[in-house]
């Protein structure tokens, strides 16, 4: 009982959250500059065309009637109609996101499995060569910027050596393998980032928690010291990381857009590219929609999780 009043409880904060952030998603788009109608006119621009154009897509209408009119459709699943490829707005969500959950997912992985042990080796070897080098490679990891990360991969193991294909999209359902192949690269790229900053966390809460009484009890009882940092040290030490691998989880969802251009991956960062350039504001509000509510969840796992590692802050 206390666990879904807990979830209730983020769940009243959630919902005013990701209503004024569609508004906010909704004016800033319309004060782009920039026209759709104008671009869906042609060369020729008729004002009639023009004319026809607003009224099929509801943009003669005030403001606040064309916010409640796409938001009531949103509620209904139905985000709209893309000016640029004439299809549901709603079915290229549904096709692009588990390309870029994928791709995000995988990353995450990466970033957990590097960043972790990482940060828990370099707070056990505080001050010393090992904490150091994993320091300072955490900080390249954060400076090196994507795009020309992804290309300096792209030459080696594209190019120069041939073993990864430099670029496009297999799905998962058509060849496993093939999907693997594609979408290594970019999730390494991805990842490298996100493991500095995992890295980064897991080390400073590890560097607390070392200190701690419970931790001098365990090596006073004689518990070998793998134990100790496994068993007591790393389970609590991991509680503020949960929070910032599952908040870095929605950045990544959000913020993949140079990488899946790079490598030419067909998620939500193309898809929000392509709706700038054409003007397709409906697909952008959507996008971002859906990014925001993802990040929304997110957080609620993490703070459900949260209370899982530490059942005190449930209070």
């Amino acid at each position: 009982m206390a666990m879904l009043n807990f979830i209730f409880r983020r769940l009243l904060t959630a919902i005013p959250t990701l209503l004024i952030l569609s508004v906010f998603v909704f004016l800033l788009l319309k004060f782009l500059p920039g026209d759709p109608a104008l671009v869906l006119a042609g060369e020729d621009r008729d004002p009639a065309v023009i004319a026809s154009i607003r009224a099929r897509y509801g943009l003669d209408q005030p403001l606040p009637i064309q916010y409640v009119t796409w938001l009531l459709g949103v509620l209904q699943g139905d985000f709209g109609i893309s000016i640029r490829t004439k299809m549901p707005i709603g079915d290229m969500l549904v096709q692009r996101l588990p390309v870029t959950l994928q791709l995000s997912l995988q990353a995450m992985i990466i970033a957990c499995v590097i960043g972790i042990p990482a940060g828990t080796i370099a707070a056990i070897r505080r001050g010393k060569a090992t904490d150091v080098a994993v320091t300072t490679a955490g900080l390249a990891g954060l400076s090196i910027p994507s795009f020309w990360f992804g290309i300096i991969l792209i030459m080696i193991f594209a190019v120069s050596l041939g073993w990864l294909p430099s670029g496009g999209y297999v799905s998962f359902w058509d060849s496993p393998l093939e999907n693997l192949r594609y979408t290594l690269l970019p999730s390494i790229v991805l990842g490298t980032a996100a493991a500095a900053i995992i890295m980064r966390h897991t080390r400073n809460s590890m560097l607390s928690i070392l200190k701690e009484d419970f931790v001098r009890t365990a090596r006073a009882k004689g518990l070998k010291e793998r134990i100790v940092i496994v068993r007591h040290a790393l389970r609590n030490g991991l509680i503020p990381v949960v929070t910032t691998g599952a908040l870095h989880l929605g950045e990544l969802l959000s913020g993949a857009v140079l990488t899946e251009q790079v490598f030419g991956i067909p998620g939500f960062g193309k898809m929000i590219v392509d709706g700038v350039f054409s003007r397709d504001y409906a697909v952008v509000q959507a996008v971002i929609l859906c990014s925001a509510a993802i990040f929304v969840l997110l957080s609620l796992i993490a703070d459900i999780l949260y209370v899982k590692l530490s059942p005190r802050l449930q209070a």
